[in-house]
């Protein structure tokens, strides 16, 4: 619980809030469910955004209820929602406790859609009723938990790939010819990123977790579908404001995913939370991935952390490696060499957090599968280090990482 200084300085922003709101003589309304403006990104006109007032004191007050501190360097793994709620979290967070690792990124929203938690009230519950599921029945005590021992919270919301939207509101995805949802060769439903209302409805996924208390929210698949050029022609969906002409089906996309990825933060703006955005890779080593629409210096330039997926079993051959997966020293340090370069153009840059690997990798490989142990954790970590990056996370589907591990190499 914070002391008494902290809740006068908390009394203090919300004055301020109220005061400058009242200074604006009318253009914002501050009454309960009247609208403010709409935000302005890339000079188009976006959804307006419904800030309930007392909503905002709510959320400056719930700052005095949990108490995380920044790591001097975020080391974190990531957390499935069923192993946040269930009986593999001890084990997790005797990993954090007992290691230098100090994060853990929990799913919020998941691979197909779903909100793992039950919304905390009735605004929420209403929003997304019949799209959760109460895997995580009491995310406060797990976030009380996690305050206790020391553990930072980041929140992930997987933004476009969404079965359960798509299946709802056809309309929000990618259509056949039939009429029917089309998805990608493992089942996957994306909904479309030119849809602002799928913007905003993953933001208000954002807003819960962070009214919850998590100090982050990191968005994941913020992107079209891979390989998206190909099925352009074929594909019924519409482009909204981004159907331009002049303008390429390329930056269409590029347009309509960096323009969500500045509305995102700028609606978490007063909710105390920063952002950060999981990115392929190869998006960082190309000007700009024409398929899925990530640009990662436009990307970079609207977020406090970037997270580029880095694991060595994705890149096949790459900057004159043979096999990738097999070198995961020399993949991660001639990648940050290139995100290095990337993020010295930037007037401010995020934070690097790349992804890293803790898991193997036996479709790439016709007899014995490289294992990926202490010795090739530790290899990214420290090409990461040796090139002056020093947050990283590390993924593990299953959440079964591997122990022994000197995360400070």
């Amino acid at each position: 619980m914070a002391g008494d200084g902290k809740m006068k300085a908390v009394l203090c922003n919300v004055l301020f809030v109220i005061i400058v709101i009242g200074s604006l003589g009318g253009a914002v309304q501050a009454e309960e469910g009247e609208e403010l403006p709409a935000t302005e990104v890339s000079g188009k006109e976006l959804v307006p955004e419904k800030y309930p007032f007392p909503d905002r004191i709510q959320r400056f007050m719930r700052e005095s209820e949990l108490s995380f501190t920044y790591p001097d360097a975020v080391r974190g793994i990531y957390v499935t929602a069923n192993s946040a709620a269930g009986k593999k979290m001890p084990e997790l967070t005797e990993l954090v406790e007992s290691t230098d690792l100090n994060a853990m990124v929990i799913d919020v929203k998941e691979d197909h859609g779903e909100i793992m938690l039950e919304p905390h009230n009735e605004k929420y519950k209403k929003i997304f009723e019949g799209k959760y599921d109460s895997v995580m029945d009491d995310p406060e005590a797990i976030l009380k938990d996690l305050e206790k021992k020391g553990i930072y919270p980041i929140a992930r919301v997987v933004v476009f790939k969404d079965n359960v939207l798509a299946e709802e509101r056809p309309e929000l995805s990618f259509t056949k010819e039939n009429g029917e949802i089309w998805t990608n060769g493992k089942g996957e439903a994306f909904v479309n990123p030119f849809k602002k209302e799928v913007w905003e409805y993953n933001v208000e996924v954002a807003k819960m977790a962070a009214d919850l208390g998590f100090q982050e929210v990191q968005f994941d698949y913020v992107r079209f579908p891979e390989g998206f050029a190909s099925r352009d022609d074929v594909l019924q969906y519409g482009r909204g404001d981004y159907d331009s002409e002049g303008v390429s089906d390329v930056q269409q996309r590029v347009n309509a995913v960096t323009d969500f990825v500045e509305y995102a933060r700028e609606s978490l703006r007063n909710y105390n939370t920063d952002v950060s955005v999981d990115i392929f890779g190869y998006s960082a080593v190309v000007p700009e991935e024409p398929n899925i629409g990530q640009n990662f210096s436009k990307i970079a330039s609207n977020v406090d952390v970037i997270s580029s997926m880095i694991y060595p079993s994705h890149w096949g051959s790459f900057f004159g490696i043979e096999n990738t997966d097999t070198e995961p020293y020399k993949l991660v340090e001639e990648y940050a060499k290139v995100e290095n370069d990337r993020l010295k153009t930037l007037e401010e840059p995020p934070v690097s957090r790349p992804w890293i690997q803790d898991f193997e990798a036996p479709w790439l490989y016709s007899g014995p599968t490289k294992q990926y142990g202490v010795a090739e954790v530790e290899a990214q970590i420290e090409a990461l280090n040796n090139n002056g990056i020093e947050e990283y996370l590390i993924w593990n589907a299953g959440n079964n990482y591997t122990e022994g591990v000197d995360y400070t190499p």
